[in-house]
């Protein structure tokens, strides 16, 4: 694990090596660094409780994780088995999905979720905690499940119908940002939606 700062806040790398409980020493005699905008960045087969515990450390200190990149993130190819539905992970837990979500898809989270890929019209997703989408997010996305409104969606971009986040329900009219795939060339834009004041409010990150 690597920590530094930037001129917009802090970049946080989980690398392989990494796990739940050693992110969490890590970042416990770090709190005060926490209290800010933190990029996390995840560096090849990612430990999903080593996520968590960076999340959740950026949480306890009053932080807000802004943006998540994993662009050479490799992890093995999910057998047939591994893309139908499975048991939910423990609540503490972030699941790691290493391919894109097609039509049909329908899965609850206790905890967070990370899809390595896209997620297509007519998927939905829900979670307890963050959903995060490397690719674009086209389908139903649920996050903060159960009215915890601190949670976000974060995609690459977010052009969905509709996102929820706890309590709140966001519905693209037409024209909106959110029925539209926001582009520069061949370079998406990557797109943050937070609750603020019971309405979520989505930015685009540069």
């Amino acid at each position: 694990m690597k920590l530094r700062g930037t001129l917009g806040g802090l970049n946080l790398l989980i690398e392989p090596g990494d796990t739940g409980s050693s992110v969490q020493d890590a970042l416990s005699v770090r709190t005060e660094l926490l209290a800010s905008a933190v990029t996390l960045e995840l560096q090849g087969d990612a430990d999903p409780e080593a996520v968590e515990a960076a999340l959740h450390a950026i949480r306890a200190a009053g932080g807000t994780p802004g943006r998540v990149r994993a662009p050479r993130v490799s992890v093995p190819t999910p057998s047939p088995a591994d893309s139908a539905p499975r048991p939910a992970p423990l609540p503490a837990r972030t699941e790691i999905l290493t391919h894109t979500l097609r039509a049909g898809y329908h899965r609850e989270f206790p905890g967070s979720v990370i899809v390595l890929g896209d997620v297509n019209p007519g998927a939905e997703i829900l979670a307890g905690g963050d959903v995060i989408v490397v690719g674009a997010l086209r389908g139903v996305a649920h996050a903060g499940l159960g009215g915890h409104a601190d949670a976000i969606v974060w995609a690459r971009p977010i052009a969905s119908t509709q996102i929820r986040i706890g309590d709140a329900v966001a519905r693209a009219p037409e024209g909106s940002s959110l029925s539209n795939m926001r582009h520069r060339e061949d370079q998406p834009l990557a797109e943050i939606a937070r609750l603020q004041d019971g309405v979520i409010h989505i930015d685009v990150q540069k």
